[in-house]
């Protein structure tokens, strides 16, 4: 258990006290809190990289951080109806989507690619961009209403973009074996699919 994961860790307890400030209308703290999640993360990479503590577990434990942070807010500033709903719902399904993906292809005996490409990184900065702003305009009551719309389109067309480029990996990974040939379950092979 190296301090980057530590950071990590509590960067994902963080979470449910920002739900629950929003939930309460308490945006200040909320923002706060949610700028030191920001601000963790940056730290617990600049640790692992600097330091040479990068671990399995922390490869694994930054991206989960991010996904429940990033679902977490959007969910509730949407429930909350600071967010539009049609944002929520692709910014949710797209990751719900590459959970399955991932999952179908491990039950099948693929293994898709864990590394994030750039387009997804790219989404990933835009959709904390755009929570920020939104808790930030909330917290510290200034109108940001035209930067936040076109945040949302930033972060929509980011979004889709991203889980599009997932779903056409994950039929990459489907369609061809170990030796790139295509695998069993392709039209014409005779396969049990």
């Amino acid at each position: 258990m190296t301090l980057p994961n530590l950071i990590t860790l509590a960067r994902i307890a963080a979470v449910p006290l920002i739900v629950w400030f929003i939930v309460m209308g308490r945006l200040t703290p909320a923002f706060v809190v949610f700028l030191a999640a920001g601000v963790s993360d940056a730290i617990d990479g600049f640790l692992a990289r600097r330091f040479k503590m990068r671990s399995e577990l922390g490869a694994w434990l930054d991206p989960i951080a991010d996904k429940a942070l990033l679902v977490s807010i959007y969910v509730t500033l949407g429930m909350m109806l600071h967010l539009e709903q049609w944002l929520v719902i692709l910014v949710v399904s797209r990751d719900i989507a590459i959970v399955v993906f991932v999952l179908l292809a491990y039950l099948m005996g693929r293994k898709m690619p864990m590394a994030p490409s750039k387009i997804s990184k790219v989404n990933t900065a835009a959709q904390i961009a755009l929570a920020g702003l939104v808790l930030a305009s909330l917290g510290l009551s200034f109108d940001a209403a035209e930067a936040i719309e076109i945040g949302a389109i930033i972060v929509g067309a980011t979004t889709a973009t991203s889980g599009l480029h997932y779903l056409i990996q994950w039929l990459k990974v489907m369609t061809e074996s170990e030796n790139g040939k295509p695998g069993p379950g392709t039209r014409g092979s005779g396969g049990q699919g």
